[in-house]
């Protein structure tokens, strides 16, 4: 049985704080959301989208709500192509209004991601290739080996990979996954 109006409305309130804030809404957010004056309204409905398998709550958590797969909206999250990276030469990385959808899967967080696509193959030893897109999650700060994102001093955004260093840079994002195609 599908869910009703509100229902969806509900699931799609989770979803969207999920992705905002990476945890999940209380049940006051929830009705906030959805302009429900009653939080007794969204646990009632929390309840049936438990029993219809959509979702899976842990009462004894305050932020307890899990969604299942059948609860997502798409299987393909759209995230922004901020534009195009040469490795360790900086470019400028210019925001447009292009945009990329993944597969769910590689996203953690849709509202911290962003794709840059790779110009070159000067990292072809860490199997970065011309043409490959980037994926990365906003961060500050990197752990050791971690490919990131960086902006230098002079506004130029680099690519650097595990084994290069991005101390003089500011921390853009870091690398999370990669998608290649091949013609």
């Amino acid at each position: 049985m599908l869910p009703t109006r509100r229902q969806k409305a509900v699931l799609e309130a989770i979803e969207a704080h999920l992705s905002e804030t990476g945890q999940a809404p209380t049940l006051v957010e929830i009705a906030r959301r959805c302009g429900l004056s009653s939080v007794a309204t969204v646990h009632r409905h929390l309840a049936l989208l438990q029993d219809r398998g959509l979702l899976k709550r842990r009462r004894s958590r305050r932020r307890g709500i899990e969604l299942r797969p059948a609860a997502r909206s798409s299987p393909a999250v759209t995230v922004p192509l901020l534009g195009t990276i040469t490795p360790e030469r900086p470019i400028e990385a210019i925001p447009s209004a292009s945009t990329v959808s993944l597969p769910r899967e590689l996203v953690r967080r849709p509202a911290e991601t962003f794709v840059l696509q790779v110009k070159g193959d000067a990292l072809r030893d860490d199997q970065i290739l011309d043409g490959d897109l980037l994926i990365a999650e906003r961060r500050e700060q990197r752990r050791d080996g971690e490919p990131c994102v960086a902006v230098q001093a002079g506004g130029g955004a680099v690519l650097k990979s595990g084994a290069r260093a991005c101390e003089s840079e500011r921390v853009l994002g870091v690398l999370t996954g990669l998608l290649r195609r091949y013609d």
